[in-house]
């Protein structure tokens, strides 16, 4: 019965009917170091001590020569809910790519994932580790680095596909419920998202796909991180874009990057959700930036890319504040310009 294949996602994971899950990418693990790489430090940090979860912290090294406090960035992986980890190549690489071109302090983060963890247990875990962060907003928290050098006045929420989906619920849930008892707001000041997962039982809009074995095979991947939900890929936390009964009006920050693949399955949910947001009455400025010719999460899997590069910079600048104009196939486009 082990042997039987109840799920095929490869390359990313298998699920047997058993029960057991063989994930097959993002679970090797690098060590984080003091050594600098790429002028970037990094440690380890319990801040679940029950479900034994932790972030990964990094540090530019200059700023522990200079004391210098810097904005804070507090990053989602992606992978479906399902797999990768902050730990594995493909995360250390990025955040140690993006604090060294940000220029910041950041925090990434563990959580427990299905289907052994369902929904909603990643968004509590995370909802848990940004309570953890804010706990060092007047510096006397548990971990030195974010004592000293984050700057609470600039905090970032980011993240990837699932990290991205998570990243939207946490700061609508910071404008709700305080982060911290020394907050008078949510206590964020922008959010990435990078190729959210955002996604619907019939297509956002008539650019959407509409082959069925693809929409069936997206349904799928949520009813396996969330078998309880009983409205499928409609509940509300995956159907953020097109169900009207989900205000986002909300959002409990002031601007958003929303960064899309032309050739991502999720592109018209991505430009949907951003016009669904400008039309919201939401008081921020809501940029998108689409990258042409690339498919999901294209930058994690080719790093070293140009276009990849374009990416960081642009993910930088938003963070720094910096005005910044990427090539004419990875455009920044404030407001609609005619994509929504």
């Amino acid at each position: 019965m082990d042997s039987e294949i109840a799920y095929d996602f490869s390359p990313a994971f298998i699920i047997y009917k058993s029960g057991r899950i063989e994930r097959l990418t993002g679970e090797t693990i690098v060590q984080s170091s003091l050594t600098p790489h790429n002028g970037v430090v990094s440690k380890d940090v319990v801040y679940s001590p029950g479900e034994n979860l932790s972030v990964r912290v990094f540090l530019p090294e200059k700023a522990a020569k200079t004391g210098e406090k810097l904005p804070l960035l507090v990053y989602f992986h992606g992978g479906a809910f399902i797999i990768e980890t902050p730990f594995s190549p493909t995360y250390h690489t990025f955040l140690t790519t993006s604090v060294s071109a940000s220029d910041c302090i950041a925090v990434s983060v563990d959580y427990r994932r299905p289907p052994e963890h369902p929904i909603p247990i990643p968004y509590e875990d995370s909802w848990t580790s940004l309570k953890w962060v804010f706990t060092h907003i007047a510096g006397c928290g548990p971990e030195s680095w974010l004592n000293k050098y984050a700057d609470f006045s600039k905090v970032f929420v980011a993240g990837d596909s699932a990290g991205a989906n998570i990243t939207h619920h946490m700061t609508m849930r910071a404008a709700k419920e305080k982060l911290s008892p020394h907050l008078s707001g949510s206590g964020i000041t922008g959010i990435i998202l990078v190729h959210p997962y955002f996604w619907s039982k019939t297509p956002v809009d008539d650019k959407d796909t509409t082959d069925v074995t693809t929409r069936s095979r997206s349904e799928t991947l949520w009813r396996i991180a969330s078998p309880n939900s009983k409205d499928g890929v409609d509940d509300p936390f995956i159907n953020v874009v097109q169900a009207e009964s989900v205000d986002i009006s909300g959002l409990g920050c002031g601007k958003v990057l929303v960064m899309v693949a032309e050739l991502d399955l999720l592109v018209r949910q991505d430009w949907c959700y951003a016009a669904k947001l400008e039309r919201s009455g939401w008081k921020g400025e809501v940029e998108v930036m689409e990258t042409e010719g690339e498919k999901h999460v294209f930058h994690l899997k080719n790093p070293d890319s140009e276009k990849a590069h374009e990416l960081v910079k642009k993910f930088a600048s938003f963070i720094k504040g910096d005005i910044y104009l990427s090539r004419s196939d990875s455009k920044p486009v404030k407001k609609h310009n005619g994509k929504f």
